[in-house]
């Protein structure tokens, strides 16, 4: 059971049997009273943010959580299915758990699950994909990386602002946290 002094930015804690990860904490020591934490957590289910105040000493449950690295397989419908590659257990996760972030899954790419009491809440995808451009506008001659930006159709439905450069068939690497294009990887 960790204590206000073992606050840290994503320590893992429990609360009226939710799980929360720490986003922000800060000490306080006013001149009179008792000195505090105030903190930000967010909700790992539900992904909502809760600002709490704790007194300073005061001790909050540790979660029962377990990250394990599992491959996603496919889509069934409004569900994911993930695998685990040490034991083949499949899991499957609703769309509503993944968010925006199921717009960069790739068949076969490895993420990390977090599971809560023995059940899968949510993914975390690696910070950088390998993606194929499907459908962009063709390059002209004379267009340049820092002459302006089209919008390109990766092969996972997903739409990203790309130089005016880059073709069909070109292999993108992509930011999962911000969604926008870092480089590319491979010519078409």
């Amino acid at each position: 059971m960790p204590s206000t002094n073992e606050f840290r930015n994503g320590l893992k804690i429990e609360m009226d049997g939710e799980p929360y990860t720490m986003v922000e904490f800060q000490h306080v020591k006013p001149g009179k009273g008792g000195a505090f934490v105030r903190t930000k957590l967010k909700n790992l289910k539900t992904g909502r943010i809760l600002e709490k105040t704790f007194r300073s000493g005061e001790s909050v449950d540790a979660p029962d959580i377990v990250d394990k690295e599992m491959q996603y397989l496919y889509r069934d419908g409004d569900m994911f299915v993930f695998m685990d590659t040490s034991d083949y257990e499949q899991t499957s996760l609703p769309k509503e758990s993944l968010g925006d972030d199921a717009r960069w899954l790739k068949e076969e790419a490895v993420c990390d699950i977090l599971f809560h009491n023995g059940r899968a809440i949510s993914v975390e995808l690696p910070t950088f994909v390998e993606l194929k451009i499907t459908k962009t506008e063709p390059g002209v001659r004379g267009d340049t990386a820092s002459g302006g930006n089209k919008p390109a159709e990766l092969e996972t439905g997903a739409s990203v602002n790309v130089p005016l450069f880059l073709n069909e068939g070109d292999v993108l690497k992509i930011d999962t946290r911000s969604g926008e294009y870092i480089e590319r990887v491979k010519s078409a």
